[in-house]
């Protein structure tokens, strides 16, 4: 691999833009490149490492641009949809770029026309930054490529290699060639996490690294906003510890968060011990602290699963294993190949079965791993057997899972993450809405939930209506969704929720308004008990099929109640 292969092309809608690689995930760039994420899917490349492809990303931090040229804060950080196996780029100290004799600055963009890139050579005019945010740079001969369009959110660097700032405008005059570049003190006041990949003048390495780790364990451990003013990691009392008596004083208004006093002590206070002494005594408070209390544990379910899957006999073939878990391991309890009809009486013939394996006092969850096409299948509504008409749903909490989403590595690690964000909480979750009938992109659905965090995906429509949000719902880590497998009859809603004076009022909407009600105090993990209670009140309703539970399905994902990695099924002997 090229010793360059971290720069990196990006495209978002109709906008081009570069942007440099500084972990195996992260790619900083310009937030005027990615303005268009809302709506357009963003996109890496790295053209040093074709064999990579187009990755997809998605906008992790964003320096605040308000949309104007001359507008403060145009970074943004990009996370690539996995790691790459590229070296990052490399950080030269803040100044590099204006201590005279200025360098020459090599910027790789990629202009109309240069989908492989093209390389522009600069210089800074100045040391002097353009109204506290800019340095101003000029061509470094009056011939070569200018700095135009498809340059924005590339790395200026040295003639090493090393990053000096990053490039964010240009102004091809026919004069004169100039452009403007971030410098990395600059970038670092809009994205603190900067600060522990560039070398600062006069501070050892090992401090810088250390402060960074203790800022990292503050967060975790939910300390060093302003809530913390009154239990001591206030970072205003923390900064005047560190610059002392004779240190610069606090600036007006003070620091919002550790990190920016943190940053504020790297980049401008002049005494390199500072940082020493800022680590010191947050290591001092993060070890003094009493423990956080512990979260509410989460319900100890034990699952019982029924897993199918193609079998690749036939299209009407497929492979039912029915197993239970007990003492964190999975017991099987019975497997067959046989046709799509037979797949209910089989089931109904190991239920009993596989719950006589759990253990005694253990919450029973039945968990069905269903093909994609198969998430409506009314489950719930089964019969648990020849002999009793009781549904499912309403004999055992019950829920349904993806089996592409249940077997993925990277969906298990992240929904293990939410969940224990989530069990932290202890409390209910806010329904993230998709209405029936939708305009909203997948795409822009997909940065929904992501930018919310989300916890529970909400739908108005079944997968066979909506079948392209479903798929973002079941490729971002949110452990929840739910819907009514009936969803809307109606196809004449052009403004879901607000019907028209010749239009019907949504079954979708109000079933999602009722949904938000019924969950609003329920944490994510005892769902499964809720839904039960659900099915069971509009099994007893007097007009069953009038109730709003009444097809009310549940895609429930916890990865921990599974921790023993699922095999893929085998071809049983029958």
């Amino acid at each position: 691999m090229s010793s360059a292969a971290w720069h990196a092309r990006i495209v978002c809608g109709h906008e081009v833009g570069a942007g440099f690689l500084i972990t195996g995930r992260r790619v900083l760039t310009c937030a005027h490149v990615v303005e268009g994420s809302g709506t357009a899917a963003v996109t890496v490349s790295f053209p040093h490492a074709r064999e990579l492809g187009e990755l997809s990303a998605s906008v992790v931090a964003h320096g605040g641009w308000a949309g104007d040229v001359t507008d403060p804060g145009d970074v943004a950080v990009l996370e690539l949809e996995r790691d790459v196996p590229l070296a990052p780029a490399g950080f030269a100290p803040p100044d590099a770029a204006y201590t005279e004799p200025y360098p020459k600055l090599i910027a790789y963009g990629f202009p109309e026309g240069y989908d492989e890139g093209t390389l522009a050579e600069y210089q800074a005019v100045s040391g002097q930054l353009i109204a506290g945010e800019w340095l101003e740079l000029v061509a470094w001969h009056g011939h070569g490529q200018p700095l135009v369009a498809g340059f924005s959110g590339a790395a200026a660097t040295l003639p090493d290699g090393r990053v000096a700032g990053m490039v964010t405008a240009a102004l091809d005059a026919p004069a004169v060639r100039k452009g403007r570049m971030l410098p990395l003190d600059v970038m670092a006041r809009y994205w603190p996490e900067l600060g522990e990949l560039v070398p600062t003048p006069g501070h050892r390495d090992d401090s810088r690294r250390r402060l960074y780790a203790l800022l990292r364990r503050a967060a975790g451990a939910g300390r060093g906003g302003d809530s913390d003013a009154g239990r001591g990691c206030d970072p205003n009392r923390l900064y005047v510890d560190a610059v002392g008596a004779f240190g610069p004083p606090l600036p007006a208004g003070g620091f919002p968060s550790l990190w920016a006093a943190a940053a504020y002590v790297q980049w401008e206070v002049p005494d390199p011990e500072a940082v020493n002494r800022f680590a010191a005594r947050l290591g001092e408070l993060l070890d003094a602290a009493p423990a956080p209390p512990a979260p509410p544990a989460s319900p100890a379910w034990a699952p019982v699963v029924v897993e199918i899957e193609h079998s690749g006999a036939g299209p009407d073939q497929v492979t039912v294993e029915v197993s239970a878990y007990r003492d964190g391991q999975r017991r099987p309890v019975g497997a067959g190949r046989l046709p799509r009809t037979g797949v209910r009486a089989y089931v109904q013939s190991r239920i009993d079965e596989a719950v006589a394996q759990l253990a005694p006092d253990a919450d029973e969850l039945v968990t069905f791993v269903l093909p994609r096409e198969w998430l409506n299948e009314a489950v719930a509504h089964w019969e648990c057997g020849a002999e009793d008409s009781t549904p499912l749903g309403c004999a055992y909490p019950l829920v349904v899972t993806d089996r592409a989403r249940h077997h993925s590595g990277r969906l298990r690690h992240q929904l293990r993450k939410k969940w224990q964000k989530l069990d932290s909480a202890g409390q209910g979750v806010e329904v993230h809405r998709v209405e029936c009938g939708t305009a909203e992109r997948p795409p822009s659905l997909r940065k929904r939930l992501w930018d919310g965090d989300a916890g529970l995906a909400g739908y108005a429509s079944p997968p066979t209506a909506a079948r392209g949000h479903f798929e973002v719902g079941l490729t971002v880590p949110v452990p929840v969704l739910l819907w009514s497998r009936t969803g809307c009859p109606h196809t004449a809603h052009t403004d879901p929720g607000h019907p028209g004076p010749t239009e019907q009022p949504c079954p979708g909407g109000a079933f999602l308004d009722q949904l938000a009600v019924s969950v609003a105090e329920v944490p994510p993990a005892e769902l499964p008990r809720h839904i039960l209670s659900l099915r069971l009140a509009a099994d007893a309703a007097d007009e069953p099929d009038l109730h709003w539970a009444r097809d009310l399905q549940l895609l429930w994902d916890d990865p921990r109640c599974f921790p023993e990695a699922t095999a893929s099924l085998h071809s049983p002997v029958v």
